[in-house]
């Protein structure tokens, strides 16, 4: 018998002064049982850094390898952006650039081993991709942190994200890598 993904409700107060973005998000998100604590939060904090009309989780990545984590798409469904989470294949990323006019990566674990592992490799539109790197030590910290119901202040400010839960403030810069 398979396990089933486990439910996590997030209430989280977005202030991303980067892109005047400023929204109540009340979000259910499925937790796949091979999905690490750190890999959820760090698609929960993709979809925040992402937030914009259309965007969406999917099961990319887990049960459905076709999909990206997240997508926008516009009103007639059109793949508007691609975002991936982790450190996936470059001929995922090459079908990824292929696919959308906008692709991104959130890499949950070292980016740069990751970029070191994929430079050279044949990806459309390489120059084009966003990596954003979030802290490794701030993902282990959120983990520890989790609970099935939980209230994150998110608030984004030249690049440096605050994340408040409870009465602890964690914080980190997310950092933009490219493959050139």
């Amino acid at each position: 018998m398979a396990l089933s993904a486990t439910i996590y409700n997030f209430e989280i107060q977005l202030a991303d002064a980067d892109r005047n973005v400023y929204e109540t998000l009340a979000l259910r998100v499925a937790r796949h049982p091979s999905e690490s604590a750190e890999f959820l939060f760090a698609r929960l904090l993709a979809y925040c850094l992402e937030y914009t009309e259309g965007l969406a989780f999917s099961s990319g990545g887990l049960s459905d390898t076709d999909a990206p984590a997240l997508a926008v798409r516009d009103l007639t469904g059109a793949l508007q952006k691609w975002i991936e989470v982790g450190t996936p294949e470059a001929a995922r990323l090459h079908k990824a650039s292929k696919a959308a006019p906008q692709v991104a990566v959130y890499p949950h674990r070292d980016a740069e081993a990751w970029l070191e592992r994929i430079r050279g490799e044949k990806i459309h539109r390489a120059a084009e991709l966003e990596v954003n790197a979030i802290d490794g030590e701030l993902l282990a910290s959120l983990a520890g942190k989790l609970e099935r119901r939980m209230k994150l202040d998110v608030s984004v400010s030249d690049r440096h994200l605050y994340i408040t839960v409870g009465d602890e403030t964690l914080s980190a810069v997310i950092e933009q890598r490219g493959l050139s």
